[in-house]
Formats: structure tokens, sequence, C-alpha cells
């Protein structure tokens, strides 16, 4: 298996694992919208036997603090085709996407998803609680990567959630 950035010519195959894991196509647009506007930061692929078989997106965010906007990162969406699921394929694309994230310096990834997976990252809905989110809840949770990540404020996502019917 390969984990590789995503080039344009993954954009099917992308869409097609987003469309049948999750039994639509919102996060197939989520996706297809974050890119087109600029907002997607990491897009990468596994690849097994040339197939692309899983895909993990991570996106901009803001977080505005005492009359400060600073940067985030949404973890959304993760997917793996149904044929190849637990064998990991997960895990390695979101710990390659947190290695690239620590490297490129950014400090605090939020996950809207189930605990039980993403705990095992290091994702905590107490690290999420101080934050002001329309996604606030049992399932939002944060991954601090640095010391200078903000403490709290209030996040705003990128356009193409609002999209989200």
């Amino acid at each position: 298996m390969i984990i590789r950035a995503a080039v344009p010519g993954d954009a099917v195959p992308i869409r097609g694992i987003l469309c049948a894991a999750f039994a639509g196509e919102q996060e197939a647009d989520l996706v297809e919208h974050l890119r087109r506007d600029g907002e997607l930061l990491l897009s990468i692929v596994a690849e097994d036997d040339g197939r692309v078989v899983g895909h993990v997106g991570f996106s901009r965010l803001w977080t505005a603090l005492d009359g400060q906007r600073l940067p985030g990162v949404s973890l959304a969406p993760l997917a793996v085709a149904a044929d190849c699921r637990r064998r990991g394929i997960g895990a390695s694309l979101v710990e390659a996407g947190h290695e690239q994230l620590r490297g490129a310096g950014e400090s605090i990834v939020f996950v809207l998803g189930d605990p039980a997976y993403y705990g095992r990252f290091g994702y905590s809905v107490p690290a999420a609680a101080a934050f002001d989110c329309v996604y606030a809840g049992s399932h939002f949770q944060a991954l601090v990567l640095a010391d200078d990540a903000p403490p709290a404020g209030a996040i705003a996502y990128p356009a193409a959630f609002n999209r989200l019917a």
C-alpha cells in the first residue's frame, strides 16, 4: 500500500469512495468545494495495487480569540473502500496527515467523529470543549499538535461546510 498526496486524476475514485462510505454525495461535494475554494490543505490517498482505496482531507479553519484570528485545521472527511476496511488504511492516512501538518507548523486539528476511533490518535472531547463551534458536542474533538495552539475561541469553518444540507 502507498500513502501519497492526491493528484487531479484521483478525483473520480475519491468521489466514489466518499459517496459509498457516507451513503450520499455530501462529503464528496465537500471535498470538491474545499479543493475548488483553495481551502483543502491536504488531500491524501491510499493506493493499493494501483487502485485508490482511501482518502483523508484536511482543511483550513480559523479560531477567533481576543480579537485575533488564529489558524487551525479540520480533519474531514476520512473514508476507506468497504472491501479494504479493518486493515489500518484509515489510521495510516490520519497519521500521514498529522505528520505533514506538524511539519508545516500547524498547531491544532479538530474532527467531528467517533471518540473511540479518533481517541487512538490523541483527539479528545475535553481538548475541544473550550471552543465555540456549531459542531460542539460529544463527538467534537481536538488534537493539539504544538504548544502554541489556541486554548479556546470561536471556530469558523470554510464556506464549503455551510453548503452541507
